[in-house]
């Protein structure tokens, strides 16, 4: 590949980067949906300015795209303090880590997003920092070896996570609070998608943001990027403005069928039951069938699946259920798959 598409990809991205962050929400007024984290977190807040105390860690848990990020930054937000974030899979050496916690400041926010993929030895340096507020660094081998301890400010470490499983007791333990962000009903992303097409300045009729957010699989996250992708038909092909017509003319071209399912949705559904008799079938051997990594059918594809009840896990692999079957049946017998 040339330098040129590569810087143009680059770009591409930074600015969809930056749109992202200009679509989330500031305050925790702003924030749609999940009351009763939005309850809990509020009265969590409230308390820890009143005592001029850092909040109490916080642990984020639930899908990819349903607002873990944007809490964390409300977090540091409704505490008028700092924030630094990394990636859990980002931090290799425990140097880095200790560079991180010493350059924080009194009551900032660690944002920590993966967290489940720390390195067992940076997690440990965690544990004295998290319940402590100390730094234990060891200077020095052998019987030479001794323990310096550098005292940190207090600070709030929110970790998000989409697979709790995967996080040690110790680690989880030392979060003093859990909060699990649940999908998202329609009329709660429909009001997502009409704030988001008021920030992007695109007008967008009722009717064509509620048929976004029953396409969105309850996750913000993609009902803000099927709105920009929508917006992009309106502009090109159109007037500008969002119909219903204009809305379900770009979803066909995205191909986001009536339940919100994408092409490898279908496609992963498809090859269960044509290749595999509808199951059980393993995850490494469906992986390899569809070029997909584990993980990423695991983690990305499968949840919005096992929600509608489309596919099931068994000790002795996947299997499409008769919803499922249904659906392979009924994307098979039209064309457009609408």
């Amino acid at each position: 590949m040339s330098a040129v598409p590569q810087v143009m990809t680059a770009a591409v991205a930074v600015e969809e980067e930056e749109l992202e962050q200009t679509l989330r929400p500031r305050r925790l007024a702003d924030f749609v949906g999940q009351e009763r984290v939005k309850e809990q977190l509020a009265i969590a807040l409230q308390a820890a300015k009143a005592r001029d105390e850092a909040l109490d860690h916080v642990l984020l848990v639930g899908p990819p795209g349903l607002g873990k990020t944007s809490l964390a930054y409300i977090v540091r937000e409704e505490l008028g303090v700092g924030i630094r974030c990394i990636a859990g899979p980002a931090l290799e050496r425990k140097g880095d880590m200790a560079a991180i916690l010493t350059g924080l400041e009194r009551h900032d926010v660690l944002f920590v997003d993966e967290i489940h993929r720390l390195n067992r030895a940076i997690e440990e340096i965690l544990y004295p920092a998290l319940e402590d507020f100390r730094l234990d660094i060891v200077v020095g081998q052998g019987p030479a070896a001794r323990t310096l301890t550098l005292d940190l400010p207090e600070f709030t470490l929110v970790g998000a996570t989409t697979r709790t499983g995967l996080l040690t007791t110790p680690l989880r333990d030392r979060f003093g609070m859990t909060f699990r962000l649940d999908y998202y009903e329609p009329h709660e992303l429909g009001t997502i998608v009409r704030r988001s097409a008021r920030i992007l300045e695109v007008e967008i009729a009722d009717d064509a943001a509620d048929e976004i957010a029953r396409r969105s699989r309850g996750t913000p996250r993609i009902a803000n990027r099927i709105l920009r992708r929508v917006r992009d038909v309106a502009q090109v092909k159109h007037d500008g403005a969002i119909t219903t017509g204009v809305a379900r003319e770009a979803l066909a071209l995205l191909e986001v069928d009536q339940q919100g399912l994408e092409r490898i949705d279908r496609s992963l559904l498809a090859a269960v039951v044509h290749k595999f008799s509808g199951g059980p079938v393993g995850l490494s051997t469906l992986a390899v069938a569809l070029g997909e990594e584990p993980d990423t059918i695991e983690d990305v594809y499968e949840p919005y699946l096992l929600q509608l009840g489309f596919l099931q896990r068994t000790p002795r692999g996947r299997v499409v259920t008769e919803l499922g079957r249904a659906h392979v049946g009924a994307a098979a017998a039209d064309d457009q798959l609408f």
